[in-house]
């Protein structure tokens, strides 16, 4: 991650060719990619996907990446690099970005089979492999890392263990009571945890594999995987051979410059030990270290002073932060604490005698890490009571506005100030957080400071006197949230009447002359009034195709199917829990063969049959529909799937009918129009096969129940569901399920996915659980009713259609030419399937000339 960073800071300084030959050699198969999000690999993120080497970067800049071949010695008197390969490099300048390699302690055993270390894609993929045939597994090491593995560890479904030396959990950014907590929390989840004790032993079998471990303190834990994440170690044998001074205890001793004593050699990252004594091994020192060189090498002024060692991260869904003077080192520093076991939150604020933030410990609630680390780092003094920076705000009044000094830096990655993100805002003309982004390059670091990030921007905008709605669109100065209360309370059942009430004109004005709205409002308000339709009776029609339902839904919703790039529709029938029977298969391929789709088993197990014309769609429903299938909503803002793996029924491992489950609740939830759309899963057991943990509701089995998780989603940007419910039996399982889903339908803003919704939510979990559980607004009655009410008034929309021949008139390629298809759609052969057809436009005809 160093060395990318250090190329894309030398090219945006000019440092790329004609000027420069730039050479990279790596070791590893693949370019430089993302470690810091390496374990959300083992949640299904791709190796693409976390690449950090973008598309043509090496050829718009002259880079030459030789992957697999690394540099195997320095000639330092010629000048050249021999690599692996044996092919030989000169250079004028080297950067030396070699990182750093796992320490495994060298106790009998350490190279067993069944040992790994946590450090590439590659040892993930071999860990992931072990852990099918494994049943317990082991970390050594409760750090950052180790804490990360053994969550993969669990999340694969294996007992796991970790074991740290030192007397705590995370012992370098928590303190003695966070780490208690900590420690806490995390067996609560149902890891074991063994600190004060080191390995002692990995114990084998005969044939070599490992069958557990023996512990210094005379206990031993019974494994058949290790994970070794004890530490690491900087890579410094290349200096070292080419007798470069290194430190005492390793690493390639720099200048503030980052400079070797050879002044044509640099070193930047884990393995080098900077001119404070320090080898840094987080992402952030190692950026300015790569951005310092960057300078030096164009135009001589970089230089490295250190850096920020603050931390904030989720480990098994505990979230645990540290930042500045966190341990209280300073002299005549105080302490402001909280603490509570019953919550699992722990909270401590160094305070110096000056009364200025110096640091502080966050663990169970990092909610205020944002602001409080900046603050820290800024040395300015505090302007509200530190005690109220603490105290939940049920206990302690909320704090007062806090105000960061322009050179607080928000975003540690890029060492990004709050008066530079203010500048791209007033003077670069960035009117959002992504412009923002790519203008100074915040928050596409770690992420943590992206919520900071949209705080400052919104107050930025708001001082220059640009007003900032928080209404739906141009026509609604109302949030989605207070539209669906609206039409809930007065009954509203038109758009027309809506806007005539509650709409607004071009100047913000009361709109008394009405309103056409437009391509938010509309979509918005159409699902509003579907998901109320059972509670406003039959004054409006729950079928979205009926009267003036239909102009109010987006493309996919005005034909019941997925509008696809060549103008075709895929048509993707429900199969609760992805279980089909044999006659329904061969139905599903008759159909596909008879009208000549392109099928494809999709990630929400079911089948999707794609390549249908609009003509087609009423024949392929109606054998879809005889044959005992309805639509699975794979066009709208609903449920989509309930995905399942097979439960006890089948598997060894099962320990609940996870299938029955999926089935009741997909059949429960059909059909739920929602501001986004809805995924679910229900695994029979810890090992997790329906990846229940990535879905905006999941349930795993226990032997006592089901444990719910709720919050989670995939795509972009990947979160972990949150732990709602532990061992709840089925009739609290589902009472909760309901009302999560209708509180979520009624609060959440348009197009906001269950997790945003979560984290945007004051008290976020917490106070999700105080209302669907605890009922602490007295709207659950409220919330069962009108889940009860969509679950009794459900009707399948293509059966619906078909049976109505005025809903059918609206499926012909063409209103005054019936039966005619379009000749637009065109398709060519691949793979014995069809794809759609590329279609290529001329254009004008640039000579490229290239400077080699």
């Amino acid at each position: 991650m160093v060395g990318q960073r250090f190329l894309e800071a030398f090219a945006e300084r000019g440092g790329h060719a004609p000027e420069w030959r730039i050479t990279v050699l790596a070791e590893e198969p693949r370019p430089a990619y993302d470690r810091v999000h390496l374990t959300s690999w083992f949640s299904g993120t791709t190796a693409d996907e976390l690449s950090m080497w973008e598309g043509e970067f090496g050829e718009k800049h002259g880079i030459d990446l030789r992957l697999g071949d690394p540099a195997e010695a320095i000639d330092r008197a010629a000048r050249t690099v021999t690599a692996r390969s044996g092919e030989v490099f000169p250079y004028d300048a080297l950067v030396l970005a070699t990182g750093s390699y796992p320490f495994v302690p060298p106790v009998p055993g350490h190279d067993a089979a069944g040992c790994f270390v946590y450090r590439t894609i590659e040892d993930l993929e071999a860990i992931r492999a072990a852990a099918d045939s494994a049943r317990v597994g082991a970390v050594v090491g409760g750090g950052l890392l180790g804490l990360e593995a053994a969550g993969a560890l669990r999340a694969m479904g294996l007992d796991t263990h970790v074991v740290e030396f030192a007397p705590r959990l995370m012992a370098l950014q928590v303190d003695e009571g966070g780490g208690t907590v900590l420690r806490d929390k995390i067996q609560e989840l149902g890891v074991t945890v063994h600190t004060g004790a080191g390995t002692q032993t990995v114990e084998t079998d005969a044939e070599g594999a490992v069958t557990g471990m023996v512990l210094s303190n005379g206990a031993t834990v019974d494994t058949d995987l290790v994970v070794f994440s004890a530490g690491v170690r900087p890579r410094d044998q290349l200096a070292r051979d080419c007798e470069l001074p290194v430190g005492e205890r390793g690493g390639i001793v720099v200048d503030p410059g980052c400079r070797t004593a050879d002044p044509a050699i640099w070193a930047i990252g884990e393995c080098a030990l900077a001119s404070d004594g320090r080898v840094y091994g987080l992402v952030a020192p190692g950026y300015a270290m790569a951005e310092a060189v960057a300078r030096q090498l164009t135009d001589g002024s970089g230089e490295f002073t250190g850096a920020d060692l603050s931390t904030k991260l989720k480990l098994l869904g505990v979230d645990v932060a540290s930042f500045g003077d966190a341990h209280g080192t300073t002299a005549d520093s105080l302490e402001v604490l909280y603490a509570n076991s019953r919550e699992g939150v722990y909270k401590k604020l160094v305070i110096g005698a000056d009364g200025a933030l110096l640091g502080g410990v966050l663990v169970g609630d990092t909610e205020s890490y944002d602001l409080l680390r900046p603050l820290a780092l800024s040395g300015a003094p505090l302007t509200a009571p530190p005690e109220q920076l603490v105290l939940p705000a049920s206990i302690g009044a909320a704090p007062g506005p806090i105000a960061l000094p322009d050179e607080a830096v928000v975003c540690s990655c890029h060492n990004v100030t709050k008066g530079a993100i203010r500048s791209a805002v007033a003077d670069g003309g960035c009117a959002d957080v992504p412009a923002v982004k790519k203008c100074t390059r915040a928050g596409t670091g770690c992420g943590s400071c992206v919520k900071l990030l949209g705080t400052l921007v919104a107050d930025e905008l708001t001082a220059q006197g640009v007003e900032l709605s928080r209404g739906l669109c141009a026509h609604f100065d109302l949030t989605r949230a207070e539209i669906y209360e609206i039409v809930r309370v007065k009954g509203i059942t038109t758009f027309a009447r809506l806007i005539d009430e509650h709409g607004i004109d071009e100047h913000g004005h009361a709109d008394q002359v009405g309103g056409e709205g437009c391509e938010i409002c509309k979509p918005v308000v159409g699902s509003v009034l579907a998901s109320l339709s059972p509670a406003l009776g039959e004054a409006v029609s729950g079928h979205i195709l009926d009267g003036e339902q239909s102009a109010l839904q987006d493309t996919n919703d005005h034909f019941l199917a997925n509008l696809q790039r060549n103008g075709s529709y895929s048509v993707v029938p429900r199969i609760p829990g992805g279980e089909v029977t044999p006659d329904g298969l061969i139905t599903i391929g008759e159909i596909a063969r008879d009208f000549g789709l392109y099928t494809k088993i999709t990630g929400g197990q079911r089948i999707d049959m794609f390549g249908a014309s609009v003509d087609q769609l009423p024949l392929i429903w109606r054998r879809l529909v005889d044959a005992g299938f309805e639509s699975g909503h794979a066009y709208g803002k609903s449920l989509r799937t309930v995905k399942s793996c097979v439960g006890q029924t089948w598997c060894r491992y099962g320990v609940q009918d996870s299938v029955a489950l999926a089935i009741e609740l997909e059949l429960r939830y059909r059909g739920l129009r929602a501001p986004h759309k809805l995924k679910s899963a229900v695994s029979g057991c810890a090992r997790e096969c329906a990846e229940a943990q990535s879905k905006d509701f999941g349930i795993i089995a226990t032997s006592a129940g089901w444990n719910l998780y709720v919050g989670g989603n995939g795509g972009m940007t990947p979160r972990h569901a949150d732990l709602l419910l532990t061992d709840a039996d089925y009739d609290t399982l589902l009472r909760t399920i309901d009302r999560f889903l209708m509180f979520y339908v009624r609060t959440a803003d348009r197009l906001e996915r269950t997790a945003p919704w979560i984290e945007r939510m004051e008290g976020g979990l917490d106070h999700l659980r105080a209302v669907i559980v605890d009922d602490s607004l007295g709207i659950c009655a409220e919330l069962d009713d009108l889940m009860s009410r969509h679950i009794t008034s459900y009707e399948d929309e293509w059966r619906a259609t078909l049976e109505d021949p005025d809903r059918l008139a609206r499926f012909v390629s063409f209103v005054n030419a019936p039966g005619t298809p379009d000749p637009t759609i065109r398709f060519v052969p691949e793979r014995e399937q069809i794809r759609p057809a590329e279609t290529f436009v001329a254009g004008p005809t640039l000579e490229v000339r290239s400077l080699v």
